[in-house]
């Protein structure tokens, strides 16, 4: 856990957070690899990214469909993922899948089921 708390640390700086001062990193684990992402703010608030799902983006673009554990980690934190990134989340790991919020003095673990128990299904 030290290994993965060492890596968003060290790219939780290139979030592109300067309208709200609340810089995210992700680290997505998935068959085997892993992904990163970070939020990216835009002037218009509807049109930012958020560091999960461009951890999810990477890892479509990379190949991979399933996912084991989403890291997230703010220096204001350990936050839970918004609503929007629990349903994405939810889509390529399911309700099993962990969900690992890390903050500067420690971090929490819950399962994407717990997060969001009446998750959207086709």
């Amino acid at each position: 856990m030290e290994r993965v708390r060492a890596i968003l640390k060290a790219h939780v700086e290139r979030a592109y957070a300067p309208y709200s001062g609340f810089p995210v990193v992700a680290l997505v684990e998935a068959e085997g690899e892993v992904f990163l992402g970070v939020n990216v703010e835009n002037a218009s608030f509807p049109l930012s990214q958020c560091a999960e799902r461009n951890a999810v983006a990477a890892m479509v673009l990379a190949g991979k469909r399933k996912l084991e554990r989403v890291h997230i980690y703010s220096p204001r934190g350990p936050i839970p993922p918004c609503g929007g990134c629990r349903q994405v989340l939810l889509e390529f790991g399911g309700p099993e899948a962990e969900v690992v919020m890390h903050g500067p003095q420690g971090y929490e673990v819950r399962s994407l089921g717990e997060l969001l128990p009446l998750g959207f299904k086709l």
